[in-house]
């Protein structure tokens, strides 16, 4: 009996070592009724059931302070909201306050890091909002409202006016970058950190007809990947970081033209870096799948390599899990999110057969580490 011990150790070391994280769930649509929590295994790759956390209207996009403390989230009561939460033990959400946005509803939500103002974007009012933070984590009545004007007017259904579609900063917090569906363009701000308040600095200008959706900046910060809704293309900028400008440097297709012409309808919805700075991914609505991109980190330039089908519908978002060894898949449409294994040395995606759990109308994914 002894001589099994040893062996029965190293059975059960995978087992004790696995490591549980919180993750929620924005969603939107009739069936939902707020914000879910699971959690994930990051040995496994397996979630766990989705529970309410916290009730309220489509409660779309997540984020949360860099210390993890707070969550916070564009929703609705009666009117267009930003909500405010204290993340507690046992993955409760106790509500801390909310305050309205007043110019229609909020397509994206995300903390400075300094944790001193959120930003949100308003797609149907053409704007940006400012919200200062309060040391308890509420939010404070709105700051500044920062209208966009104009529109490219290429694809006349959706650019005849302006759409704000993200918000985010630099990785120094020095600049804050709004993609605008409607102008083609990443427009820039510059952050007063002291004053929690930005002012006009800039714009890259993307693709015509692209529709600039989604962003994020390469690991090093040296260039910047805009995902084009329209075009189902991502751009590379690069960036230079001491005076906040950019210069664009290529466009890669996320799908081929045959691919595309399968289905009526395709939609370009959420990008992600992978923290090893080699691997990029965006998802296809219409298509259904994620794209897998190699990126040349000396000069920015992307190249898809491979295409995934996520076994759901409408991938209106993806996220990686903090260890970047799976891939979670949000189909908004099939109310599922399904989970992929990530080949750390070429990128690939497998799927984790036995993986999906079904969440309502999930659109965003957000872990806590």
């Amino acid at each position: 009996m002894k001589k099994l011990l040893p062996l029965l150790g190293l059975i059960l070391t995978p087992i004790a070592m696995a490591d549980s994280i919180d993750v929620f769930f924005g969603t939107s649509g009739k069936e939902t009724k707020g914000i879910y929590h699971s959690t994930f295994d990051t040995e496994t790759g397996k979630l766990s059931g989705a529970t309410l956390a916290a009730e309220i209207g489509s409660p779309g996009f997540l984020a949360m302070d860099s210390d993890q403390e707070y969550l916070y989230a564009v929703g609705s009561t009666s009117e267009p909201v930003v909500a405010a939460y204290k993340i507690g033990k046992g993955r409760k959400l106790t509500p801390l306050n909310t305050e309205s946005i007043s110019d229609g509803g909020g397509a994206h939500i995300s903390v400075h890091p300094s944790g001193k103002f959120l930003l949100t974007a308003q797609y149907g009012g053409g704007s940006v909002a400012v919200f200062p933070i309060k040391k308890d984590g509420s939010v404070g009545k709105r700051s500044q409202l920062i209208e966009h004007k104009g529109g490219s007017g290429i694809v006349e259904s959706r650019q005849k006016a302006p759409h704000p579609h993200w918000t985010g900063y630099s990785p120094d917090g020095r600049f804050a970058f709004v993609p605008d569906l409607g102008l083609d363009q990443i427009v820039i701000y510059k952050v007063d950190e002291k004053k929690g308040s930005i002012s006009a600095h800039g714009h890259a200008q993307s693709v015509p007809g692209g529709g600039p959706r989604h962003m994020r900046f390469s690991v090093d910060g040296n260039f910047i990947y805009l995902l084009n809704e329209l075009t189902l293309s991502v751009t590379t900028f690069a960036y230079d970081t001491k005076a906040g400008t950019t210069r664009l440097v290529n466009t890669e297709p996320a799908l081929s033209t045959a691919a595309k012409s399968r289905q009526e309808f395709n939609s370009s919805a959420e990008i992600l870096v992978h923290p090893n700075g080699r691997f990029v991914y965006s998802s296809n609505r219409g298509d259904d799948t994620v794209t897998m991109y190699w990126a040349n980190e000396k000069n920015g330039e992307l190249m898809a390599k491979d295409v995934e089908n996520i076994r759901g519908a409408f991938p209106r978002n993806i996220n990686l899990d903090p260890s970047a060894k799976w891939l979670l898949a949000a189909g908004q449409h099939s109310n599922t999110v399904s989970v992929f294994a990530l080949d750390q040395d070429n990128g690939e995606m497998e799927y984790q057969v036995g993986s999906v759990i079904n969440v309502p109308g999930p659109i965003c994914i957000l872990f806590k580490d």
